[in-house]
C-alpha cells in the first residue's frame, strides 16, 4: 500500500463555529491535526478545505493544502476533490480521511486504520474502541459499530452502524471512531453514488457504502481520541494536551 493522508476541514460548524482555527495551547487545531498525520509516518499529509482562512494558516505553517469547492456536501467529497490535485497520476492507492477535530489522536491509531486493507476483499478500513457503559451506549452522538472480534482478532467486518446501542444481547459493544482508510477505487465509487435510504435515516454516510455492497472492516483500539464538537470539548482538549 502507498497511502496519502488528507484532512478535510471547514469553518462552518453548528456547535463550534471556526473549529479548525480554534486555539489549543497556542496552535490552531488544524495544525495539531497536521502534526498527528505527520507523526503517524504512513505517507504525505495535506488539508482539503473550501475556506481561504484555513488554507492561509496551513500554508503559513509550511503545510500543503488544496482549496476545494465550498459547496461540496461532505468531508469525503472534499478529500476526493483534493486528490485530483494532490495525486493526479494516482500513485497513492490508499487515502486516509483524517477528521480535523481529533487533536488527542494517538498517531499509532492512524497507522492502525490501514491494517484492515491487508485483506484484499476489504474496501474501507476504520477504527473502533470499546464502549465503557450503558450511558455511552445510549448516547446518540456516539456511533456504534456492529462488529465482533474473535479471541485473537484485531480486525472484524462491520455489518452495520447505528446511533442506537447495537448489537443486542450480552457482550462487548464498539464505539466507531470516524477515521477511514479508503482504497482509491472505493472512494471514487462512493462519491459518485447518491445518498442512500439508511444513510439519510441514520445520518451516517458510511451506510451508503454498506448499502451498495462495499466491505468495511474495523481495527480495534483500547482507547480512542475524543472529537472536539463543543466549547466544552475544546477546553477538555486543551487540558488533555497541556498534561502531555
Amino acid at each position: 500500500m502507498n497511502p496519502i493522508v488528507v484532512i478535510p476541514a471547514r469553518m462552518a460548524s453548528t456547535r463550534l463555529p471556526g473549529k479548525p482555527l480554534a486555539d489549543i495551547n497556542g496552535k490552531p487545531m488544524i495544525l495539531h491535526m497536521l502534526d498527528r498525520g505527520r507523526q503517524a509516518g504512513i505517507g504525505p499529509v495535506a488539508v482539503a478545505s473550501g475556506d481561504p482562512e484555513i488554507a492561509a494558516v496551513v500554508r503559513a505553517a509550511g503545510g500543503r493544502v488544496v482549496l476545494t469547492d465550498p459547496a461540496l456536501p461532505s468531508g469525503s467529497d472534499r478529500v476526493h476533490a483534493a486528490l485530483a490535485e494532490l495525486d493526479p497520476d494516482r500513485r497513492h492507492d490508499v487515502v486516509v480521511n483524517l477528521q480535523g477535530d481529533f487533536p488527542t489522536l494517538d498517531p499509532a491509531g492512524l497507522r492502525l486504520v490501514i491494517t484492515p486493507l491487508a485483506n484484499p476483499s476489504v474496501d474501507i478500513g476504520t477504527l473502533v474502541v470499546p464502549i465503557g457503559d450503558e450511558a455511552e451506549a445510549a448516547t446518540e452522538s456516539f456511533v456504534k459499530a456492529a462488529c465482533a472480534f474473535g479471541p485473537d482478532e484485531a480486525v472484524a467486518p462491520a455489518l452495520y452502524f447505528s446511533r442506537l446501542p447495537i448489537p443486542w444481547g450480552p457482550g462487548p459493544r464498539w464505539h466507531h471512531v470516524g477515521i477511514y482508510a479508503w482504497r482509491r477505487a472505493a472512494l471514487d465509487r462512493f462519491v459518485a453514488l447518491p445518498p442512500s435510504p439508511l444513510e439519510r435515516r441514520e445520518s451516517l454516510e458510511q451506510l451508503r457504502a454498506l448499502e451498495h455492497g462495499m466491505r468495511i472492516a474495523c481495527a480495534r483500539m483500547e482507547h480512542g481520541p475524543f472529537g472536539v464538537d463543543t466549547p466544552e470539548d475544546l477546553e477538555r482538549a486543551r487540558a488533555w494536551l497541556a498534561r502531555r
